[in-house]
């Protein structure tokens, strides 16, 4: 009996292991965490992501994350510290495919079709004459930015008006709808008023139930204008890990555990080409251009039938249907275009349609890499005569372009460097260490492409930093602010003559050029 008893329960354990171990390569955890395998036993060259990782450390784009996923699981996941899987991050246009994806909802439960004409859901925001291009405008010309507004009323809305969908309205539609392919951001958010209009609920706030429990996202916010809607077009925050499972439910046509999350059909829709961004481009343009592959409804098509969700500064979702895979990139450049191609040139070549031999010692090279990346720490690097004359020290400052007040500065026994900015909204104190990252979070808002924007981070939680200082001199304090749940990374550079500073802002990207400004210590 005791020997049959074991039998039973070996056969029991063999059976729950083999179920558990030949999953169907595209299923996904019951608890919708995402399945992690090795890159060789999915047919991904451990070389090739070794390769991609040091491209990317000799570009001009500084990474601070990615996913890789090939048949359905994690080959590769990397943080470049003090970037962490923790931390959510700025997502700026990869939004609009959040939207976009609402919108398929809204269809789907029949309260609006693509074909509605936009003025039809704002009768009480409509301009005094309605031209008959604003007239013919439908939802769908806002899915493919074909509005026939030129140029787009972005910039000259957001930071002057409180009410952006009657602004919009009332921008001239110069082209007839459908027929031009310009990029408009605020036209997104329109489709998000949309979503507000006709169920009640922020876009955020849809979309929880539908996609974002579904795929056990959590920890997310969103933007909202002056009038507590979500922006739509950016402003959305989401894990590294979560922008790889959307990709990764798109590459599945919407389905997620077995269970059809976003109807297929709109999956389909959504990803193909409905206009193409410059009908004139020439075959090689088309061959180095990842920007003139045609457009879907807020997703660009890539080469090699691809398809992806796009953000200002390096923010990638890449869906590969032909090879079976996902990559998720986060991370900060001016240059998208060479931040693609490293996929392109260094990934892609290494998916292979044939089964690969198990590497072992290349796996753990490859592990060891991954597990080792960092952005740089300012030098450890200390005045002592510098902190000792700023330390308790206050200093008034003369007007200036980031309406900073007043600076303060204590210095701790561990000689870590507490400075408070002061401005018209309040004051903030942050703690800067020194030969490595102080953690903490503040309110201050930081380096953003949309800084102006009106209600600028309303629904967004305190941002999220890490902080560390050097002395580059006797009399200069250089402060190196990482905002680690945006792209963006401030630099003040602080120097002491006498009772004088002279203070001068660097943003790591999207502002123009700050001019220095000076101070005065407060007697």
């Amino acid at each position: 009996m005791k020997r049959m008893y074991k039998l039973l329960l070996l056969s029991v354990v063999a059976a729950f292991l083999f179920t558990n171990c030949n999953q169907p390569q595209n299923e996904n955890n019951a608890n919708n965490s995402l399945v992690h395998s090795t890159p060789e036993a999915e047919d991904v060259s451990s070389q090739a992501i070794m390769d991609f990782v040091d491209a990317a450390n000799k570009s001009s784009a500084e990474f601070h994350s990615f996913f890789i996923l090939r048949h359905g699981k994690v080959v590769a996941e990397a943080y470049w510290n003090p970037y962490n899987s923790s931390l959510k991050h700025s997502m700026y246009s990869v939004s609009k495919s959040f939207t976009s994806t609402a919108i398929g909802f809204a269809v789907t439960e029949k309260l609006l079709t693509v074909n509605d004409k936009v003025i039809s859901f704002f009768p009480d925001q409509l301009p005094d004459s309605i031209s008959p291009n604003l007239a013919k405008l439908e939802v769908r010309h806002l899915l493919s930015m074909s509005v026939g507004q030129s140029p787009e009323p972005l910039s000259e809305i957001v930071g002057s008006e409180d009410d952006w969908v009657k602004a919009f309205l009332a921008t001239p539609v110069v082209n007839e709808p459908g027929s031009v392919f310009l990029y408009n951001t605020l036209g997104v958010y329109v489709l998000s008023a949309i979503v507000q209009k006709v169920t009640g609920q922020k876009v955020v706030d849809y979309l929880k139930p539908r996609l974002f429990d579904p795929l056990g996202i959590e920890g997310y916010d969103w933007e909202v204008d002056p009038r507590g809607i979500n922006t739509g077009g950016w402003g959305l925050r989401l894990k590294t890990e979560d922008m790889a499972k959307f990709g990764q439910l798109l590459l599945q046509k919407g389905k997620w555990n077995g269970k059809q999350i976003i109807p297929e059909s709109w999956v389909e829709e959504a990803t193909t080409a409905s206009i193409d961004q410059k009908p004139d481009a020439t075959k090689e343009e088309r061959a180095k251009n990842s920007w003139v592959q045609g457009y879907g409804y807020l997703f660009w098509r890539c080469r090699h039938n691809a398809f992806r969700a796009d953000g200002a500064y390096g923010q990638y979702i890449i869906v590969m249907p032909d090879q079976d895979a996902v990559v998720a990139i986060q991370a900060e450049t001016r240059n998208m275009q060479e931040e693609i191609n490293l996929v392109w040139d260094y990934l892609f070549p290494g998916i292979k349609d044939s089964q690969l031999p198990a590497n072992k010692k290349l796996y753990e090279q490859l592990q060891n890499k991954l597990q080792t990346l960092a952005l740089p720490i300012p030098e450890k690097k200390v005045s002592q005569s510098l902190l000792q004359t700023l330390n308790g020290a206050t200093f008034e400052l003369k007007e200036n372009k980031v309406n900073w007040k007043k600076l303060s500065f204590k210095v701790n026994d561990t000689g870590q460097v507490q400075v408070t900015i002061v401005n018209d909204k309040g004051e903030y104190p942050v703690t800067f260490g020194s030969g490595e990252w102080k953690y903490g979070e503040t309110s201050l808002l930081g380096p953003n492409l949309l800084l102006h924007a009106r209600a600028h981070y309303a629904g967004i939680e305190p941002d999220k930093i890490a902080a560390a200082y050097t002395c580059p001199d006797e009399n200069t304090l250089k402060l190196v602010l990482r905002y680690i749940e945006t792209p963006h990374t401030e630099t003040i550079f602080c120097k002491k003559d006498g009772n004088q500073i002279t203070v001068d802002v660097e943003y790591s990207q999207p502002q123009e050029k700050i001019p220095p400004f000076a101070g005065q210590i407060a007697k």
